[in-house]
């Protein structure tokens, strides 16, 4: 039966309207950050898309709006006032008008940030994920243990609290031997660290943990990486960007993509050995929340960020604070046309087609979620002698996960992602030089800057350095002013075996700068 809401003058109409609202005349409305939000389902959605495009989540959580609020309340509720008219008679009688509230009455009714008893949202998900608890939210629709709302994309059969021995024999056989036999894995680690990224979404609420960004790279194209991205981004939804080298251009999309409702954001194909060394995503993966003004306007918004970050390309490079915030699968076909390979005998033959159809996504996501409930289901071991910065909780938890299930090699490839970091790479050869050229002696900026000039003698130059001095990011060396600069800004940082150190000289007017290389200390 549709509700009936009688409204009047202008001051009664809000009071009425407000109060119909905080008392639920319409479905599916929640309250985040203060505004009110409809959740709908979204008409004209692709039953399937391929592996590199856009997959959202099919409902979507629109802000209530004054045009929004007009026609949920046309579609929801009878809005009427009374009117009086003289009858034939000379009498007056009343009678019932129906109508749309004044625009300024519901923008003064949604103006508001308090929404007493109305549900909190807290985010949109699109598979199932484990509560606080350990039990697993997978019924459709609104959660009020978590204030998720469930938008799977595909139709899941309840999944059983304790899967059988025979079900977990089969989730196993089915990852391991056969939707994943196939890719060129560089080493065990890199088909670890794919299966707990793929498990991640169904774990960040119950570890509570922060989650580091992925990189999916390999030597040669049509390796498997989109695939690979595929796996997760199909199950909880996908976002696919471009890639930008401007850190303003990466914060806009970042700020756009938190507004949508997938789990899966991916930077897709970045050039080949490009350098992932960006201070904004080292802020967006160590932060639980995204603070940034909204595009358009001077509000600033804050997102939560439970979105999985990912990067796809061949030979990626990782720079800066971003080598110890990511995770590397590093695919090695070790052939010159991998997608020449005969498939006939994979496990999955044309894998990049068969992740696309909804039906074969529920199969990964079925038996996914059977070893995660198996994995809870024997009290949640988890790796305590794990580390990784502030992925420490996320490391320890899917570190468990995976040898409880007999997959090993997890995280052992950190060293390797280090060793694709760019400005590691160029720091420590920068001081192995100069420690080789001058040992522990103090240096102004000018006077090591001077050394760094090429020798004319004998009628050739000669670069004393091998091209190991430190340049600017156009490749050309720093001026001295430029140089002390840049080594303020690495004191007492160790690049490999050295530590680079500073005082002041004798008069007390210049810094000096040396190299140290202690017997023990850092190796890595």
């Amino acid at each position: 039966m549709t509700e009936r809401l009688e409204i009047g003058s202008g001051p009664e109409s809000i009071r009425v309207v407000k109060k119909a609202l905080v008392d639920g005349i319409l479905p599916d409305t929640y309250v985040s950050a203060g505004a009110l939000i409809h959740m709908e389902e979204v008409s004209g959605g692709l039953a399937s898309v391929a592996a590199d495009e856009d997959s959202p989540l099919p409902v979507s959580a629109s802000t209530v709006t004054p045009p929004v609020l007009a026609g949920l309340l046309a579609q929801h509720a009878y809005v009427y006032r009374m009117r009086a008219r003289k009858s034939e008679g000379g009498s007056v009688e009343t009678y019932e008008e129906e109508m749309t509230p004044p625009r300024e009455t519901l923008s003064a009714v949604l103006a508001g940030k308090t929404w007493p008893g109305v549900a909190p949202l807290r985010g949109v998900i699109g598979a199932p994920v484990l509560r606080r608890d350990g039990t697993l939210l997978q019924t459709p629709g609104y959660d009020p243990a978590t204030g998720l709302y469930l938008a799977a994309k595909v139709a899941l059969p309840p999944v059983p609290d304790r899967p059988t021995v025979e079900q977990v024999a089969q989730a196993r056989s089915f990852l391991l031997r056969r939707f994943l036999r196939d890719f060129p894995w560089s080493t065990p680690a890199d088909r670890a660290n794919y299966v707990a990224l793929l498990a991640t979404p169904i774990l960040r609420h119950y570890t509570r943990s922060l989650t580091p960004f992925a990189v999916i790279d390999a030597t040669m194209p049509a390796s498997g990486k989109t695939i690979l991205t595929a796996g997760p981004g199909m199950l909880y939804g996908q976002r696919v960007l471009p890639w930008t080298y401007s850190e303003e251009e990466l914060r806009k999309s970042i700020t756009a993509v938190l507004a949508e409702q997938v789990g899966v954001v991916i930077f897709d194909n970045l050039a080949e050995g490009t350098a992932i060394d960006s201070a904004i995503l080292a802020q967006l993966v160590t932060g639980g929340v995204w603070s940034d003004r909204q595009l358009g306007s001077s509000r600033t918004l804050a997102v939560v960020n439970d979105r999985l970050w990912m990067a796809t390309g061949n030979n990626l490079q990782v720079g800066g604070d971003m080598a110890s915030r990511t995770v590397r699968v590093h695919l090695d076909p070790n052939m010159p046309r991998p997608e020449e390979r005969d498939q006939s005998g994979f496990g999955i033959p044309h894998l990049d087609q068969w992740i696309t159809a909804p039906a074969n996504q529920l199969t990964v996501l079925w038996h996914v979620l059977v070893l995660v409930l198996d994995w809870t289901g024997n009290g949640a071991p988890k790796e305590m002698n794990l580390s990784m910065r502030q992925f420490t909780p996320w490391a320890q938890a899917l570190g468990g996960f995976l040898a409880h299930h007999g997959v090993t090699g997890f995280l052992t490839n950190a060293d390797e992602v280090r060793g694709v970091d760019e400005d590691e790479v160029r720091w420590r050869a920068f001081l192995a030089c100069w420690h080789d050229r001058h040992g522990n002696r103090r240096m102004t900026a000018a006077e090591l800057r001077a050394d760094g000039e090429p020798d004319y003698g004998a009628g050739r130059e000669v670069d004393r350095w091998d091209g190991q001095f430190i340049t600017l990011p156009s490749g050309r060396l720093p001026n001295g002013l430029g140089l002390g600069r840049l080594l303020t800004g690495q004191i007492g940082r160790w690049r490999g075996p050295y530590v680079l150190r500073q005082a002041k000289n004798e008069r007390g007017d210049r810094n000096v700068f040396w190299v140290e290389k202690p017997t023990t200390g850092p190796t890595s």
